[in-house]
């Protein structure tokens, strides 16, 4: 009798038990209230982290230090979290009438707000997502802050080597550092975090912001000094959550509250019965596609259209975006700026009112009462997609109590995503999503495809898409595996599999709006976490993703406005 071979774990089952082990733990933090990162409390996160290696953060089991993750991080992360003991996640408590400054992350739409010297607090206000993503990047942190500790203390009586003092000296002097002082501090502190000196002098300046050029410096230093306080003396750095973000989170009272001003201002504006196209998106790309030819005719005439586009989404030409803004204005669109906390705008466009577009050729001879209106809400945030579209598609309850249904022909997501097979800019059209770490799979019918984008000169890919829990937590082994495996996984992001558990629960369990209504799914490649140097944490898209984002949005409004039925 042949016995059977004992199993050896894969590295993609030893990752995907990490990303189930590092969720369930992040729950039972939530719940019980506090916990110290570093301590007893933080070690399942901290070993799941460090068994998963995501590719995102680069070298976190080496003992030199990540300079590329932690750029990534401290880009989503407050100014000046590296100086604090005490970081509390918060719900939307009222600190916005208080006098504390908001301070808000360069590549996170929250607020956050510096209580004193030891303590910063973050607002969530966008789901379990945010609260997931905020821990993963604090445990890698100070996974990285106890590396630069081992590198610079000597001994438990607290003496540190020569290099860290040199570097105390250049971050608490009082006057500006010369160049020659600056480039003596990266020397010292490029020795004890294991780097070259060319490497670390060519990061430093993507630390810097406007308040500190030097603020590398400062991450370092007191990412160090926190961790030598915590070994030495016992000060640990503790995580709390409020009561009032555990008694509300799930709850939806942020998309309750932005979703009702939606509807309420289309029933002000009388727009409520007419046929409405949902777009999950940007903030420029419909309103330039829609407005710019007429805004900007002399830069049109004079150069391709990518390229008018590729000018638009520069922040230098602010002129020029706000002659499209003041059209759009003039022709139909409404701007509702968010102040429910989703940190999710909208423009609601009544086509009707647009004056001269090629778009909205084909609608010339269908009534005003008909024409399409399309709302455009800005990206959401993993779970938060599921709270807001949910909210979205419930009917409006008036004050008297009457039911108002939304006519919705059609919802589009347009997105960005990492992609398996290829490489940022290319275009991916899923048939399906696939929601990591459960039994949870959406095929739908997807109005867009492949064949639309055939005379563009852009590489499309069709397949099964994975929403995961986070992308900061995906590594080469547990993709390789769905992207070689029948699951046939083109690309991953965070949102799809949220948004299509709401329309089909609005169109086909509550019946809240059409179960005919017609859906579109299609993202441009921002990173392919598959290729070494190409992960989100390399740098963003520039103008690459400019071409994608704008023939994505060409085709879901030809189908939008070609035939006045879609």
């Amino acid at each position: 009798m042949n016995k059977l071979k004992p199993h050896t774990r894969t590295r993609a089952q030893e990752s995907t038990g990490a990303i189930e082990k590092l969720y369930i733990t992040m729950r039972h933090l939530f719940n019980r209230g506090f916990y110290k990162p570093m301590g007893v409390s933080g070690e399942s996160l901290r070993e799941s982290l460090l068994t998963l290696r995501p590719e995102i953060y680069g070298s976190i089991t080496d003992d030199k230090i990540e300079l590329q993750g932690l750029l990534y991080v401290m880009d989503r992360l407050p100014y000046g979290i590296e100086e604090c003991r005490f970081i509390n996640l918060t719900s939307d408590e009222g600190y916005k009438n208080s006098h504390f400054e908001p301070i808000i992350p360069l590549k996170r739409r929250r607020n956050c707000y510096r209580i004193d010297s030891e303590q910063i607090n973050i607002e969530i206000t966008r789901g379990r997502s945010e609260i997931y993503d905020i821990l993963t990047h604090l445990t890698f942190l100070f996974i990285e802050s106890h590396k630069i500790m081992k590198q610079v203390l000597i001994n438990e009586n607290g003496e540190v080597i020569r290099d860290w003092k040199k570097l105390e000296h250049a971050v608490l002097k009082k006057d500006k550092l010369t160049q020659e002082e600056k480039e003596v501090a990266l020397t010292h502190t490029a020795n004890f975090l294991g780097r070259t000196f060319e490497e670390v002098k060519n990061v430093f300046p993507y630390f810097a912001n406007e308040k500190d050029e030097n603020r590398f410096f400062n991450i370092i230093y007191f990412l160090g000094k926190l961790a030598i306080d915590e070994v030495i003396a016992d000060n640990k750095r503790i995580i709390t959550f409020s009561p009032v973000l555990r008694e509300r989170l799930g709850h939806h009272i942020h998309g309750e509250q932005w979703a009702y001003r939606i509807k309420h201002t289309l029933q002000e504006k009388n727009l409520l019965e007419r046929p409405l196209h949902i777009i999950s998106a940007n903030m420029h790309s419909v309103m330039n596609s829609l407005y710019a030819p007429k805004a900007l005719p002399a830069e049109f005439l004079n150069k391709k259209q990518m390229e008018v586009f590729e000018a638009l989404s520069s922040p230098v030409n602010l002129k020029l975006r706000e002659k499209v803004t003041k059209t759009a204005l003039a022709e139909g669109m409404t701007f509702i700026e968010d102040v429910s906390g989703t940190n999710i705008d909208v423009q609601i466009i009544d086509t009707a009112k647009i004056k001269k577009s090629p778009y909205t050729e084909g609608l010339k001879n269908v009534e005003d009462s008909q024409k399409p209106v399309i709302v455009v809400m800005d990206y959401a945030f993993g779970e938060q997609a599921y709270e807001t579209m949910d909210e979205l598609l419930k009917p409006l309850i008036d004050a008297d109590k009457k039911r108002h249904f939304l006519n919705v022909a059609s919802v589009s997501i347009m997105g960005k995503a990492g992609i398996l097979e290829g490489g940022k800019g290319d275009i991916m059209i899923p048939s399906a999503h696939v929601f990591e770490g459960t039994a949870d799979n959406y095929p739908f019918k997807n109005q867009m495809g492949k064949s639309l984008f055939k005379d563009d000169n852009v590489k499309v890919f069709t397949g099964t898409m994975i929403s995961v829990l986070g992308t900061s937590l995906q590594n080469r082994e547990v993709l390789k595996f769905f992207h070689n495996s029948t699951w046939n996984v083109i690309g991953l992001e965070m949102e799809g599999a949220h948004y299509q558990k709401a329309i089909q629960a609005a169109s086909k369990i509550r019946r809240s709006i059409s179960p005919k209504v017609k859906v579109r799914y299609a993202y441009y490649a921002s990173d392919n976490p598959l290729e070494t140097g190409s992960t989100l944490a390399s740098g963003g898209l520039g103008t690459t993703g400019v071409k994608p984002t704008y023939l994505i949005t060409e085709k879901m409004l030809k189908q939008i406005l070609d035939n006045s039925k879609n």
